[in-house]
């Protein structure tokens, strides 16, 4: 099995534990966008011993970094934290499912941006999978019973799907800029190019996180800190979700990669079915199934 496709669900399947982290940080001591750096900050010091590690053990040094890379690097780490704020503000609209559906649409945005940035097209055959794959999610997005009453103009047309919109642009916008600073890279393997780009966005988004708290939420920091014990773990399985992630991208078109990271949802419904044995309906199994099909025809259709 490709490399590329190991490590999408391993990221995959990492993000996982660490949104069960962040959302314990969240609701015991945390703000929102103090749960968000806790996972930078803690996950920086695990990056950079992971990547001096490997670097010595494999006989690489860093490679030259060109200009072009910090442009990448800056644009896809605050599209990211942008993104992630945008899914947080939709959860308080009352038409939160609609958004979240729309927000997945990052997959077909990350196709659309990596064919304008980079040139990247897809194979008709993962064009189709990608649709399977969405008809899936909206059939798990299945709207409280609140919203259903509403005239489906508003259901649809309302901010809630405008921040979903946007996150998924977003989101598209960050994977395909950190498939184009791996690739800027002249040299190393896919690891330590993936590691370089992980560590030099984890550092703008501390930074520019760190400075956003210090200004708007004073002792916001000081909270994160003194939560370690959840903040660590939280920040090693950031390090290790981001590093499958990069790595794919290093290996592989960012629409692929984001395709098949639809997996996670997968790992989602599996976990309220046998950890939290929550019930489902017939709806929600035939949107897993709808997934599972497209990730199957998106993998046999890349090996």
């Amino acid at each position: 099995m490709p490399t590329w496709i190991l490590a999408t669900l391993f990221a995959a399947f990492m993000q996982n534990l660490r949104f069960l982290l962040q959302r314990h940080l969240k609701v015991t001591t945390l703000s929102t966008m103090g749960a968000t750096w806790a996972r930078f900050a803690f996950a920086f010091p695990f990056v950079a011993v992971a990547l001096a590690v490997y670097g010595g053990l494999s006989g690489q040094g860093l490679p030259p970094i060109p200009v072009v890379f910090w442009g990448y690097i800056s644009v896809g780490a605050l599209a990211q934290m942008l993104a992630t704020a945008f899914v947080v503000a939709l959860f308080a609209r009352r038409n939160f499912a609609v958004g979240i559906t729309l927000k997945k649409s990052e997959v077909i945005l990350t196709a659309l941006i990596g064919l304008v940035l980079l040139g990247e097209g897809v194979s008709a055959a993962v064009l189709a999978a990608i649709a399977v794959g969405f008809v899936g999610v909206v059939l798990l997005s299945d709207p409280p019973a609140t919203d259903r009453v509403l005239p489906w103009k508003n259901r649809v047309f309302n901010v809630a799907s405008g921040y979903g919109l946007a996150s998924g642009l977003l989101f598209g916008v960050s994977s395909v800029c950190y498939r184009g600073a791996t690739l800027s890279l002249p040299e190393g393997d896919a690891l330590l190019r993936a590691g370089v780009a992980l560590l030099a966005a984890t550092v703008v988004q501390t930074v520019a996180l760190g400075i956003w708290l210090a200004l708007r939420e004073p002792g916001q920091i000081g909270r994160v800190i003194a939560a370690w014990r959840i903040a660590v773990p939280t920040g090693l399985t950031s390090m290790l979700g981001s590093m499958g992630w990069f790595t794919a991208f290093a290996l592989q078109t960012a629409a692929y990669v984001k395709a098949l990271g639809q997996v996670e949802l997968v790992f989602t419904f599996l976990f309220s079915v046998f950890w939290l044995r929550e019930r489902s309906s017939a709806k929600e199994l035939a949107g897993i199934a709808l997934i599972v099909s497209s990730l199957l025809l998106i993998v046999l259709g890349t090996v």
